[in-house]
């Protein structure tokens, strides 16, 4: 199944306009060791001495560099022209990541930057555009190796160590031009009501308050059929719009999205001046809720057992970056063919084509934000900053059923007992409920929480008889009278359990013997080996009272951690419908 306004590698299939050009493919490039490029002008006349295949970090073979050292400054130099149809038209310049900050120039002249490496980010560059000739676009990006600088699993040592892979430095996802009239829909957070079976519309408009009225119409399909449409006339940037979802032409139903049957809804919006058509966006949305009930979730008001897969999205030659779009879908295909029904995306905000996948195909998503590695006022800042600009861009998405903002105190390395990193943990989850109030949040995956709507524990026990009787009390687990694992405690200080849902995030990752680099625990040496811990280890976990879902790692092998299911160039280890026998029995 795909929506009617699916765009092969479209970059951002969530609000899709047909004007736009690609802007992937060969650039200019050039390393800048020695920090010169700017004080030698290279925003004016950048003469790069290699080529680099954007949107590949030049890390990677799929670059065409395949540079594995460390270079904190680089810089990427292209040229497009302006077709004649856009040429009265404003001009939007997206970056889809870059890591860490992006400076920006069109022209020589200034555009402006942007950090953090996990985030989209835009700018107009109408005013510095020659619209009849060639047009020169130069991108400086600075990375580091500081632990404030949120970075994921990316190395910052020199080489890779332990679970940490690779840096990827620069542009490493699309690169594109979109073209609107000057008046058009900047955003809407789409947000679904269950409970009133409606959907809230908040919108943002460029050009309100012109001298020509503008009228927004927003119609709303499902299956091909038109069931609502609703007409406002723009008197405001920022507007809000209820519609009652409830229709005569589907004998009053309405569909909601869940695995199995991810019904979407399909959105356009119209926006007109006077009579004329100035800007059409498509979008979707699914109508889900996420709660929370007597120590359970419940999707649609059922119960959801949540079998999800760790997933941390590196490719052998390409690293973060997703070869194509249909090495996603074959991902997504390949979870759902072991069984599982949703990935904990680990520690990397993913492309925005893999959440549309997730949104079409029903595969629950835990988003992730990448940690830094030190506590002190800067990394508080960029974080929070980074965090939030990620919430905002992902919201829409009907796939992601709970966020994720710190992992196993990453960044956060003392919570247990320092009060000024549990109040950072407490001031991100209450920004973010602030924003979503929707979907679960938790704090400190898999370790010691503090607020956490969710209870998380990881455990890398190899035998399922061990594992039950270490948690045959579990509520001396959540009374943190008891570590779980190697000493660690579910609660910080100064917290208590208050009935939250609890999930084992981390487990298995078991690893052959014949295999270069590492998993977790004894390598195992044939397939009935293998099959015989997993089964041991996840039908102990089904029968642990208390536990209502589980997150295997993971699905691939990634460098030099080779515990996957499917090896890095996706090839399955063992019978993928083996692994879905054992999931669901």
């Amino acid at each position: 199944m795909t929506l009617s306004s699916y765009r092969p590698d479209y970059p951002r299939p969530q609000f899709v306009r047909k004007d736009w050009q690609n802007l992937n493919g060969t650039w200019d490039f050039r390393f800048d060791d020695g920090d010169e490029g700017e004080a030698q002008g290279w925003f004016r006349a950048f003469n790069g001495d290699r080529r680099i295949n954007v949107p590949f970090a030049y890390e990677t073979k799929a670059s065409g560099i395949g540079d594995e050292t460390a270079h904190a400054r680089v810089w990427y130099r292209r040229t497009f022209d302006v077709p004649e149809a856009q040429r009265g038209n404003r001009i939007l310049l997206h970056f889809q990541g870059v890591d860490y900050v992006a400076k920006v120039w069109v022209n020589g002249a200034y555009v402006g930057s942007h950090e953090g490496g996990y985030a989209a980010f835009s700018f107009d560059v109408t005013p510095h555009l020659r619209p009849d000739g060639e047009n020169v676009l130069i991108v400086k990006a600075e990375d580091s190796e500081s632990g404030t600088q949120p970075r994921g699993k990316q190395r910052w040592r020199g080489a890779n160590f332990g679970c940490w892979y690779v840096q990827t430095t620069g542009i490493w996802q699309t690169v594109w031009l979109e073209y609107v009239h000057p008046s058009h829909v900047e955003s809407v957070k789409i947000t679904p009501d269950v409970d009133a079976n409606a959907v809230r519309f908040d919108y943002r408009v460029k050009g309100a308050g012109g001298a020509a009225p503008l009228r927004l119409t927003t119609s709303i399909r499902m299956d091909g059929e038109l069931i609502k449409e609703t007409a406002q006339l723009v008197d405001r940037a920022a507007f809000s719009a209820t519609v009652d979802l409830v229709s005569e032409k589907r004998e009053w139903r309405v569909e909601h999205w869940r695995p199995g049957n991810p019904k979407l809804y399909e959105v356009d919006f119209e926006l007109r001046e006077g009579d004329r058509v100035v800007d059409r966006v498509a979008s979707y949305f699914g109508l889900r809720k996420i709660s929370i009930v007597n120590g359970q979730m419940l999707l649609n008001y059922d119960q959801l057992y949540q079998r999800l897969i760790l997933d941390q999205g590196y490719w052998t030659d390409s690293h973060l970056t997703p070869p194509s779009e249909e090495a996603i879908i074959a991902d997504i295909d390949a979870i759902l063919a072991m069984g599982y029904n949703g990935v904990r995306k680990h520690q990397k905000i993913e492309d925005a084509r893999f959440l549309y996948w997730c949104d079409v195909k029903g595969v629950l998503v835990w988003s992730e934000a990448p940690a830094t590695y030190e506590f002190n006022d800067e990394a508080v800042e960029r974080f929070t900053r980074e965090w939030m600009e990620i919430v905002r861009q992902q919201y829409n998405h009907p796939s992601i059923v709970t966020w994720v903002p710190f992992n196993e105190s990453w960044g956060i390395g003392n919570v247990f007992a320092d009060k000024r990193q549990q109040q950072f943990t407490e001031a991100i989850y209450h920004l973010t409920k602030a924003f979503d109030p929707h979907r679960p949040v938790i704090v400190n995956d898999g370790w010691e929480h503090t607020v956490s709507d969710i209870l998380t524990l990881h455990d890398y026990e190899e035998s399922g008889d061990r594992f039950l009787a270490r948690y045959a009390d579990m509520q001396a687990i959540t009374d943190n009278g008891k570590a779980f694992n190697t000493g660690r405690f579910a609660l910080a200080q100064g917290y208590e359990y208050r009935g939250q849902p609890i999930i084992l995030s981390e487990f298995g990752g078991i690893a052959f013997k014949d295999e270069r680099g590492w998993g977790y625990g004894n390598q195992v040496s044939d397939e009935a080996a293998f099959l015989a811990r997993f089964e041991s280890i996840t039908k102990a976990i089904k029968a642990t009272p208390n536990i209502c879902g589980y997150c295997y790692t993971q699905v691939t092998d990634v460098q030099q951690e080779v515990n996957g299911l499917l090896t890095e160039d996706r090839q399955p280890k063992v019978p993928l419908d083996a692994i879905k026998a054992i999931n669901l029995t």
